[in-house]
């Protein structure tokens, strides 16, 4: 019987690794794809001689300082998004649950309007202050929301924290909707395409200012794969289990809203990348976070980076945001999904 599980366990392990694989395999080929893609077409021999340190000076402009920057900022954005989004899901053991859904990416974005709002400088002093402003502005709703939704004698009610988080994010927006009406047409421009979802960090100095909310975050959720394992066990196993549920809770909670806030200040609002990610690595590898949390943030980097290289490529040499194609893709879904749950 032992030896029965310990093959199962096997069996999952190298089908986890297997997918994590394939995954990989595919955000390369996405990312070789997408340098070729643009207003501008360079082509794969072009590409692989400017990398190389050859091509023209034009050449290297194009790839070095608008196109590469702008794809690995799609991966971090994408794997932080759906790294986040399986926390949330984990977190409320509610399939439903994702940093957009719930209003975290509308208080952050309201942050970011209040700072747009006051200050002209859009984008060259305030690129590092932008992810802070975004964290704090996600933080104080993930505490608004975690309020609401906390009953005594209960814990935070799954039920209660979708409804409520959906009803801030609708009080969010139209906050920031008033907000538009006092932005002269420079900044309203920035704040309609930051709204649409469109990535508008996309130089190094941005990678720069997201990447170590990453490196911080995304270790310390992966370290907490078993604490999140025995949280989905149900409060009384964990409790049992000598698991502080509540404190265990709002560490996690703080680091996923944390995640959410840094790539939701350089990459607007873009939804649905929280849902679609854990949704596509629990249907492929289970729920075991050791393997479920990798296989989410590689779902996650390669849809936005995917959905990135279709805007640029649709409509050339229109530019359609990305988060008008993740929506395209997600909200159908979320509605299938919605379908299903029992909430």
């Amino acid at each position: 019987m032992e030896s029965m599980i310990h093959q199962a366990e096997r069996r999952k392990r190298s089908r986890g690794l297997l997918v994590i694989g394939i995954f990989a395999a595919l955000i390369v080929a996405a990312f070789i794809v997408s340098m070729n893609i643009g207003f501008i077409r360079l082509g794969p021999l072009e590409v692989v001689r400017t990398l190389f340190g050859g091509g023209t000076a034009q050449q290297h402009l194009i790839l070095f300082e608008f196109r590469l920057p702008r794809i690995v900022i799609s991966i971090l954005i994408g794997a932080g998004l759906a790294v986040s989004g399986c926390v949330m899901q984990g977190l409320s053991r509610n399939p439903l649950a994702d940093p957009g859904i719930l209003g975290v990416n509308a208080g952050a974005g309201l942050m970011v309007m209040l700072y747009v709002s006051f200050y002209s400088s859009t984008v060259s002093g305030s690129v590092f202050l932008l992810p802070l402003l975004a964290l704090i502005g996600s933080g104080l709703t993930a505490v608004l929301i975690y309020v609401l939704s906390y009953k005594r004698g209960e814990g935070l009610v799954p039920t209660r924290m979708l409804l409520v988080g959906i009803g801030v994010a609708a009080g969010i927006s139209a906050a920031m909707i008033v907000l538009t009406l006092r932005l002269n047409p420079e900044e309203y421009q920035f704040v309609a395409s930051w709204l649409a979802g469109r990535i508008w960090g996309t130089s190094w100095k941005f990678v720069v200012a997201l990447l170590p909310w990453l490196i911080v975050f995304l270790p310390f959720i992966f370290y907490k794969a078993k604490v999140m394992n025995v949280l989905n066990m149900g409060d009384q196993t964990a409790t049992g289990l000598g698991t502080a549920i509540e404190r265990e809770r709002r560490l996690l909670l703080a680091a996923a809203v944390g995640l959410a806030g840094a790539c939701v200040a350089v990459s607007g609002g873009i939804g649905f990348v929280g849902l679609i990610g854990p949704h596509l690595g629990r249907r492929l590898v289970g729920p075991k976070h050791q393997i479920l949390l990798p296989v989410s943030a590689l779902a996650g980097a390669l849809l936005v980076l995917v959905a990135d290289t279709l805007g640029r490529w649709i409509l050339q040499p229109t530019d359609i945001p990305t988060g008008v194609v993740v929506a395209v893709i997600g909200a159908p879904y979320f509605l299938y999904l919605l379908s299903r749950a029992k909430v």
